[in-house]
């Protein structure tokens, strides 16, 4: 039952976390993004930010190549739909192995460097894993115009259990469809489950571990410690997320394309971990809904939106105001991420909940009641 246990600070955090996810639904129609496409995005890419902090949050590994496991994960989901079932669970499965296994690989031979020789191995493996898809290994990636489900998929089991349909099957679990809030459902709840190993690895000796190669590496050498099989270890877990991640993207989307290994999806989960947060265990989640946001809503806006938004400026500044605010929205979405990244790193270098922990700080000092005549501790010269 320890295994399961968490203390009781962490359990109130997962409590809330799991509240705020199942909720999604509810507190994200008033920003207009509670669509369900788009939120199994935001529970699938907060999966992929998490597993990413394990590494780069505990270790310190800054990782550039993530992508490449992400893109294992949906070729090896969309293959077992192909060849298998399209039931979710052994593609699931299926894709956590083989990502876990080519992480294994990869982390092997950059983990014989540090710091930013580590960082550009990752990314010459992740570019190489993109060719590789992209052009060489097209019978088993179909190349640019991505891995798809057709007619002629043997589906083995599906095909044992009843007669070929007329149409594309869709991934289902025990025949349950991944249609509308079912699929956003299923991937909330891995997303939950997944937060929760999370913190379990990072509540543990071994997390503790992590921490102290990311404090001094060095240090720990010479006290006896074999550091390398612990990094090791990180970047698979950290790798088998993402090819969880890149699974229920197969999932949601039955399809596996080259894109998702290009270098700037493994700047992109860098970037949600910096902005909400390295190291903390809710901070990359908010990372990823931002980014998430930004991309899909927030780039939707145009002059009219703007022009109802603003309609309480006065008519000679209105126009002026709109005129300036709409370089910042629609196609200028990047340069209004940008500007808030670069916000958040001057004045919070911690991310955003460096600001959450700072607030509650705030609010802390001025409930702590005083008491008179008390004298406040001096701290040593």
């Amino acid at each position: 039952m320890a295994l399961f246990q968490l203390s009781r600070r962490d359990a109130i955090i997962f409590a809330l976390f799991a509240l705020v996810v199942v909720t999604m639904p509810v507190w994200t129609a008033p920003i207009g993004a509670n669509y369900p496409g788009l939120l199994q995005k935001f529970a699938i890419y907060a999966i992929f930010a998490i597993g990413f902090n394990i590494l780069f949050g505990l270790t310190g590994y800054l990782s550039f190549g993530h992508a490449a496991f992400l893109g294992v994960g949906s070729y090896t989901a969309v293959w077992s739909f192909k060849l298998l079932t399209m039931d979710v669970l052994p593609a699931i499965v299926f894709a956590i192995i083989v990502s876990g296994l080519f992480a294994l690989a990869i982390g092997y031979l950059s983990l014989r460097r540090s710091g930013i020789y580590f960082s550009i191995l990752t990314l010459a493996f992740a570019q190489m894993s993109y060719n590789l898809a992209y052009s060489v290994l097209t019978p088993i990636t179909n190349g640019e115009t991505s891995l798809q489900l057709t007619l002629q998929d043997p589906r083995v089991i599906d095909l044992a259990l009843a007669p070929r349909g007329a149409g594309l099957p869709t991934a289902s679990l025990f025949g349950m469809p991944f249609t509308g809030l079912a699929g956003f459902y299923f991937c909330a709840v891995v997303l939950i489950l997944a937060f929760f190993f999370a913190q379990k690895v990072s509540a543990s000796p071994f997390g503790m571990m992590l921490r102290g190669i990311k404090s001094n590496q060095t240090r720990m050498s010479y006290t006896g410690f074999h550091t390398r099989p612990y990094a090791l270890t990180a970047f698979v877990i950290s790798g088998m997320y993402a090819g969880l991640a890149g699974a229920l993207l197969a999932v949601t989307d039955p399809l596996a394309g080259a894109e998702r290994m290009q270098w700037t999806a493994s700047g992109e989960v860098v970037l949600m971990t910096i902005l909400g947060g390295v190291g903390t265990l809710v901070g990359p989640v908010i990372g990823a809904w931002l980014i998430k946001y930004f991309e899909n809503i927030f780039s939707s806006f145009n002059e009219g939106i703007l022009s109802r938004f603003f309609d309480f400026i006065p008519a000679p500044a209105h126009d002026a105001v709109i005129a300036i605010a709409s370089k910042f929205v629609g196609e200028g979405w990047q340069l209004t991420l940008g500007l808030l990244f670069v916000l958040v790193v001057v004045f919070l270098p911690g991310g955003i909940m460096e600001g959450v922990r700072r607030i509650a700080a705030l609010f802390s000092r001025r409930n702590t009641p005083t008491t008179p005549g008390a004298v406040r501790a001096q701290p040593a010269e």
